[in-house]
């Protein structure tokens, strides 16, 4: 296997660059969220047999659970 290093300049030149070129302050982040396997695998097989995305059923039960938790507070 042959390594590669990168090398990296003492100074770049940034005069040309265009500031906030990728910058979209519309952007929205979905952060993923990572289950435990045993969860995910429920969740899939759940879904399957309900033929419902896995996502559309992990939105629901939230939204059940926040509702509960509002109702308490």
């Amino acid at each position: 296997m042959k390594k590669c290093a990168i090398i990296m300049k003492k100074e770049y030149d940034f005069s040309k660059g265009e500031r906030g070129k990728f910058y979209h302050p519309e952007a929205q982040l979905n952060l993923p969220v990572y289950l435990e396997p045993d969860i995910a695998a429920f969740i899939q097989k759940y879904s399957q047999e309900k033929n419902i995305e896995a996502q559309i059923i992990v939105n629901q039960w939230l939204r059940k659970d926040i509702e509960v938790i509002r109702s308490i507070l």
